[in-house]
């Protein structure tokens, strides 16, 4: 009997991995977008911040295969630097994730949303690049700077 519910256990995990894998778009195709987060709130990131080291990463973003991280860090860069210096909620979450997916090289090792408009302006920087990391989040906040001329 043992053996059984073993077999059934194995069985129906292997179906869930497939399953799952059916119905994650690939990168680029036409319906896949930033990857979904888990909402985590400050509070919690404050309290994991507080018990590990600076290079501790709190969070992780994707662009296409790449991975980006943003750690406790300092009051200089990474998380402890956003939250003081930015605010940190989950709409900051949400933009980074958003800037690191799909926005633009900004030339500051980052990337950045546009508006639509013309001229277009710059709503949202991320900087990558830290002393823990060459893909770690260095800062990322609201600016409003037009981009180019049409």
């Amino acid at each position: 009997m043992r053996l059984s519910s073993s077999r059934t256990v194995k069985a129906a995990l292997a179906t869930a991995v497939a399953t799952s894998a059916l119905i994650i778009p690939a990168a680029g195709s036409a319906t896949a977008a930033a990857p979904a987060a888990t909402e985590i709130s400050a509070d919690s990131i404050d309290a994991t911040c507080r018990t590990h080291s600076r290079n501790y990463v709190v969070r992780e973003y994707f662009r296409g295969p790449g991975r980006y991280t943003l750690r406790c860090g300092t009051k200089t860069w990474g998380w402890k630097h956003i939250k003081l210096r930015h605010g940190w909620n989950n709409t900051m979450d949400k933009k980074i994730r958003t800037a690191i997916w799909s926005g633009a090289p900004n030339g500051r090792g980052g990337y950045s949303t546009y508006t639509a408009q013309c001229p277009s302006v710059e709503k949202f920087r991320t900087i990558i690049g830290t002393p823990a990391g060459a893909r770690d989040l260095l800062t990322a906040y609201t600016v409003n700077t037009f981009a180019a001329k049409c």
